[in-house]
């Protein structure tokens, strides 16, 4: 088992060890919308932590905690892959296949319009 494997093989047995001791019963679209909400939430703890509000007076910067709100950025996202079905194949080669079409669209070799330079 790879290590992306690994990952959403624990997220999953986090989630079900939480719906069960939690008794949530949501449908998967219902889990999705959830954790969709809860990775928001996360992605701004992310922004809080590298002081993103240029009017206030900045806090000192802490790596340890933006450290431990990108991992949680994970968590949802990784739970978000389990309940749409996604597994880690089809993540990677996803990935690779997005990727590659992005980088085609800004040396404009991609047939999609609105990228050129």
């Amino acid at each position: 088992m790879d290590r992306l494997e690994q990952l959403l093989t624990k997220q999953k047995e986090l989630d079900d060890f939480i719906a069960e001791r939690r008794n949530l019963d949501f449908s998967k679209e219902e889990w999705i919308r959830r954790k969709c909400m809860a990775l928001m939430c996360e992605l701004t703890e992310v922004l809080e932590e590298v002081n993103y509000k240029w009017w206030k007076n900045p806090k000192s910067d802490n790596d340890r905690r933006v450290k431990e709100e990108i991992v949680d950025v994970l968590h949802f996202f990784l739970g978000i892959c389990n309940d749409a079905g996604l597994t880690a194949d089809e993540l990677f080669d996803g990935y690779m296949e997005k990727h590659e079409e992005n980088r085609k669209r800004q040396t404009g070799e991609s047939d999609k319009k609105g990228y050129e330079s």
